[in-house]
């Protein structure tokens, strides 16, 4: 082992720093994975070695005596493996994101490890145990892991209930008795426990959970059992595609569609494009699932690039619900979010003592603050988007920067007294549901009202042993999840993500429809759902209530063919953003010329710049240049050339954002 250590720090250089081997250090144990403690400039901070020399490397750029020795070595044993850290190097590439970041979003930032006492055996043990799976089943199963040659990656597309989870387990099974290891994903952490309490019940202790509500304790206790081979499969959300499982020999990436597998921040990195590139280095299958494929994927599964498997029918008991869509622009429903139709179908649940689910996807009592008189619309201070009123605590607040204030008892415009509120969020529905129904007992699930870590799981629980008649939720409750008392399902305005400026927006209100109806009837064969809304004929709607899923997709891949648009192109989307006015736009200007003067024209079309759709966040103003072109290497070469060969001004920083799925 050498003397000398290159250090990946999470700072925003794309470099690793050189230094000397702490004093002592010489215990036998590899230099490269572990965590080192070092100095950078007047700050301590936990790096993680990359490389080890015995004489000082070409690429460090001072002298012997200029060299700092590390402090020390947090970790006995690596926890960084070669093949995670090549993982990193092609997101370092990719997303154009500094190594030390890369490497920093994998590994857990623990220094003590602590044990993980897992989740409660669930209360619906039937739920989980295995079943004889069908003929659709077996030869998906079969399909999977077969060895002939083909794509290694794989697609299980079949109605919500339709048995895809057995499917997972099915194969992971016979994965882990061949000795190999799985990496199972799920987009939300309240799908974690349901899926892990199955996994433990098939697998025993053999099953590792990582995901964001761990503490950094006990996320490298996981860590360490996975390196130790303790623990053979791995579920979790995103940042569970880094677990080090040693021989993987399968990974499962559940509702494949959904955009939290996308990362919001630097690295940008999606999950399944990380899934397929570990997949494709080691030769295993990858196999992913939903009931409502991202457009990408579906035009894979029609081109031959993704393998597709389909399961046809609802195997527990239940079949798929009847669907009714409500139009709210007739006025049946006067000033209140439930209509009569969604009225009398909750009383006949409430009557049969089945339970019932209202989704909204909107936190908040009300949407936002408006002058009658003279239509003003109070929005946020610091960002473009109106301010949400919320009851209980008698505040406007921002749910971006979470900038709040009083309601103002006037115009701030033109003094007129006459003022209110439009739309209606979780808090508004809640009020309206205990007038309307007394003596039900509801539940309200959203990031308002869940203040403890754990409290989500606590509260699904609950629901699902029965203990509450009417759940109130946002997108947590949309996907996944299992009710086996639930009967009615009740989407109170499906407009909610239709009007947004993104060319996703279609595709998302289809999916969010489809998926949290598919919670009904998934045990009995009288499920129901009612979905609200003032555009009811709008083709995603519409085809999600009649569950004309091929359809949807053959419309939505022409319109974005006509447009341009993924996946029939690729796209790179540079933000800027400055708390100084005008100091993003004029820095998107000179970035746009030279991006324009290093790249082929054919090859890269440069859109923009402009005004990002939500033009200011939390005091930031925003402006975006898009990227297109029919591959995506000569956008990542001219975003490098941007961001690597040119400094950006003191007082503008850039968001790099390679295949970007949110456009706001």
């Amino acid at each position: 082992m050498g003397r000398y250590i290159d250090v990946a720090l999470n700072v925003p250089l794309n470099m690793a720093f050189t230094y000397e081997v702490p004093a002592g250090s010489n215990t036998g144990s590899p230099y490269f994975g572990r965590r080192v403690e070092v100095r950078f400039g007047s700050r301590k901070m936990t790096g993680t070695v990359v490389a080890d020399y015995d004489s000082i490397p070409s690429t460090c750029g001072v002298t012997a005596d200029k060299i700092r020795p590390a402090v020390r070595f947090l970790d006995d044993i690596p926890l960084l493996t070669q093949e995670l850290f090549d993982i990193a190097k092609f997101m370092c590439s990719y997303y154009i994101s500094p190594i030390g970041e890369c490497v920093s979003a994998m590994l857990p930032s623990g220094r003590r490890e602590t044990e993980y006492q897992g989740f409660p055996a669930a209360d619906t043990d039937e739920l989980f145990t295995p079943r004889t799976p069908s003929e659709e089943q077996e030869e998906a199963v079969e399909g999977i892991l077969s060895p002939d040659k083909g794509p290694l990656v794989h697609y299980l597309f079949g109605p919500t209930g339709s048995g895809k989870t057995e499917v997972f387990l099915s194969a992971a099974e016979r994965v882990l008795k061949s000795g190999r290891g799985v990496i199972y994903l799920v987009p939300e952490i309240g799908l974690t426990p349901q899926v892990a309490e199955s996994a433990i019940a098939r697998f025993g202790n053999t099953a590792a959970v990582i995901h964001s509500e761990l503490t950094p304790s006990q996320r490298l206790g996981e860590w360490k059992r996975i390196l130790r081979k303790e623990a053979r499969i791995v579920i979790g959300a995103r940042s569970a595609i880094f677990a080090p499982v040693p021989d993987l020999g399968l990974v499962i990436m559940d509702e494949e569609h959904d955009s939290s597998y996308k990362s919001g921040s630097s690295p940008r990195y999606h999950a399944r494009q990380i899934a397929m590139k570990r997949c494709s280095a080691l030769k295993i299958p990858l196999v992913m699932g939903s009931a409502t494929p991202s457009a990408e994927a579906w035009y894979s599964m029609q081109k031959g690039t993704i393998k597709r498997h389909v399961l046809t029918k609802r195997l527990s008991g239940g079949k798929m619900p009847d669907i009714e869509c409500v139009n709210l622009s007739s006025g049946t429903a006067g000033d209140s979010c439930i209509s009569k139709e969604l009225e009398t179908e909750i009383k006949r649940a409430l009557h049969d003592k089945r339970q019932t689910i209202l989704f909204l996807n909107r936190r908040g009592f009300t949407h936002f603050f408006r002058c009658m008189t003279c239509g003003y619309e109070l929005k946020c201070r610091n960002c473009s988007v109106p301010m949400t009123y919320h009851r209980s605590e008698n505040r406007l607040r921002c749910h971006y920067c979470g900038f709040s204030m009083e309601p103002p008892k006037q115009c701030p415009e033109c003094g007129s007294l006459d003022v209110g509120y439009n739309g209606f969020g979780t808090e508004y529905i809640e009020a309206e549901v205990m007038a309307k129904f007394p003596s039900a007992k509801t539940i309200r699930v959203d990031t308002d009202s869940l203040k403890k870590r754990g409290e989500l799981q606590e509260k699904l629980d609950a629901f699902r042993r029965g203990e509450y008649d009417i759940l109130l939720g946002t997108q947590m409750v949309a996907k996944g999840l299992n009710f086996p008392n639930l009967r009615l399902v009740g989407v109170v305005l499906a407009d909610t993500s239709l009007h947004l400026p993104d060319f996703r927006a279609s595709e998302r209100t289809f999916s969010l429809i489809t998926q949290v109806a598919g919670r009904a009837g998934r045990f009995f064969p009288d499920g129901k759902v009612i979905v609200q809304s003032y555009s009811p004929d709008r083709e995603p709607i519409a085809l999600a209530a009649k569950g004309d899923t091929e359809t949807f997709y053959k419309s939505e891949l022409s319109q974005r063919e006509l447009l341009g648009f993924p996946p029939f192109t690729r796209l790179l989307r540079l933000v800027f953003r400055s708390q100084v006015p005008n100091a993003a736009q004029t820095a998107a200007m000179a970035a746009a010329s030279i991006i324009k003067s290093v790249s082929a024209p054919e090859e890269v079309e440069v859109l923009g710049p402009a005004e990002c759709p939500l033009e200011m966040i939390a005091g930031n103003f925003r402006h975006q240049i898009i990227l297109r072109g029919d591959r995506i290497a000569p956008l990542v070469d001219a975003a490098k050339k941007l961001v690597w060969g040119y400094t950006s001004p003191k007082n503008v920083y850039i968001e790099v954002d390679v295949d970007p799925v949110s456009m706001l």
